[in-house]
């Protein structure tokens, strides 16, 4: 028997790889297959079942196309209606593998559909859970996303108590935990940077399964503190339910090499976003006008999924060369489908053919702190309002890059601001959506906060009253 966790950084997601005597179970797989066909044959196996514990919100889940291409059914627990044939597994039906065996536990709460599956070994040994998001290392699926024909957060919380109490508590302490999430994903608050762990120190140490703990405790904890979901989760959900193109197709379109004349009539023609996929330095020397910069080297897809309003929006790309079919499936992940091409040469191709280009000043901590201190100038930071009330710099504006879209209206667009994020990611970011905007006195601050902080110039402060915050 062989379980493999396949873990992507970028989403803080975990798909997983079950292998016994020559058949293979994939659980919430992720939207390009092939690595999980190669790894089946590299191991003479066959994929016998595509399990899914529940209708992901911060992906788009590669179950469709895997069963296409390899004929295993896709398996759902109870209650999940899909637009697509499906098993619609009974809680407690068991699915043979090889010589083991997958066992179902429907465990509502985070949505209604959410399922665990158990592994039990060929002696019949409880051995490990995946979990999907119904119990994360650190913390429990956030119960707010499935609000639907009248059932509150508050129904789905007191849902979600009962099958972590009911059906994962009970189960051996030694069994292994492999959630469908760790740190960094938006489908709860509290996850551990670790990505596994067993039943037992989830029960010493995890927050919601503490013993004594009531169903009305649990119910204010899992529900406190929760952010608004990106608002690109439903659309997700909407294509895990209801079916989506084939990533064959998605590539073909997407990886269209075109001049920078073509990419330049491109643009004009279909109004198609210029996403320039670079590092945020190498981007501030020099960009085609109007682009907006989200590194593919850092949390790409998230990003994609909070900024760009329109699932939907054809997308034109800048990366560096050989980078091109990554940045294509890493969108495609999010259920952003719809790029038409790329540049072909990379952005040096523009740049020889003597095409316009724009550029964005960055400067560092220090060289911040002298202008700073020659005259007071307008510093703006744009993390999360968690970060900010962390730690800052006294008396700068807080105008987090996850509502650009809503408070952008606060900065006035002729005056200069010196942004800055915790590591130089964001900023950048932050800095070209604005700029294609029309705010053309944005200025970069290299390093971020990090940089700042470590230059141990500015006087900062760690608390600021949270009605203060845009």
């Amino acid at each position: 028997m062989k379980v493999e966790q396949i873990y992507t950084g970028c989403l803080a997601q975990g798909a997983y790889y079950i292998e016994s005597n020559g058949e293979v179970a994939i659980i919430d797989p992720l939207r390009e297959v092939a690595p999980y066909i190669e790894k089946a044959d590299k191991d003479n196996a066959s994929i016998k079942y595509v399990f899914e514990t529940h209708f992901h919100a911060d992906f788009v889940s590669g179950h469709i196309d895997l069963s296409q291409k390899t004929g295993a059914p896709i398996i759902y627990g109870p209650m999940a209606k899909p637009e697509f044939d499906v098993i619609i597994a009974e809680d407690n039906q068991e699915f043979k593998l090889g010589d083991v065996t997958i066992k179902v536990l429907h465990t509502p709460g985070h949505t209604m559909e959410s399922t665990c599956y158990l592994l039990i070994d060929k002696d019949g040994k409880e051995t490990a859970l995946f979990s999907g998001d119904t119990l994360f290392i650190g913390d429990v699926g956030r119960p707010d996303l499935a609000q639907k024909g009248g059932i509150s957060q508050e129904q789905l919380a007191s849902t979600l108590y009962d099958s972590l109490r009911e059906k994962l508590m009970t189960l051996p302490d030694d069994v292994i935990v492999y959630p469908a999430h760790g740190a960094g994903s938006a489908c709860g608050k509290n996850m551990s940077k670790e990505t596994t762990d067993t039943i037992g120190n989830q029960k010493k140490n995890n927050y919601a399964l503490r013993a004594n703990m009531t169903k009305e405790e649990f119910i204010k904890e899992v529900t406190t503190g929760l952010l608004p979901p990106p608002a690109y989760f439903p659309l997700n959900v909407a294509m895990n339910k209801q079916g989506y193109e084939s990533i064959d197709e998605i590539l073909k379109r997407g990886l269209q090499a075109l001049s920078p004349e073509a990419f330049e009539a491109a643009a004009n023609e279909t109004g198609a976003l210029v996403l320039d996929t670079r590092d945020a330095q190498t981007f501030a020397k020099g960009f085609i006008p109007n682009a907006i910069n989200i590194g593919i080297d850092g949390n790409f897809a998230p990003w994609i999924g909070a900024l760009i309003p329109d699932i939907r929006q054809q997308i034109l790309i800048v990366a560096e060369p050989g980078r091109e079919e990554e940045v294509v499936t890493r969108l495609s992940r999010v259920g952003y489908d719809y790029s038409i091409g790329y540049l072909n040469g990379g952005f040096d191709s523009w740049r020889s053919a003597g095409k316009d280009v724009d550029v964005i000043e960055s400067i560092s901590a220090e060289e911040l702190y002298q202008r700073h201190k020659a005259q007071p100038v307008a510093i703006v930071d744009v993390r999360k309002a968690s970060e900010y009330y962390s730690e800052h710099i006294v008396d700068v504006m807080n105008v987090p890059l996850d509502n650009i879209n809503d408070n952008m209206q606060s900065l006035e667009k002729d005056k200069t601001y010196y942004v800055h994020c915790a590591g130089g990611y964001r900023s950048m970011i932050f800095a070209s959506i604005l700029k294609a905007r029309g705010y053309n006195n944005l200025i970069d601050v290299k390093g971020g906060f990090k940089a700042i902080k470590e230059a141990g110039l500015f006087k900062l402060t760690d608390y600021v009253c949270p009605t203060t915050l845009l």
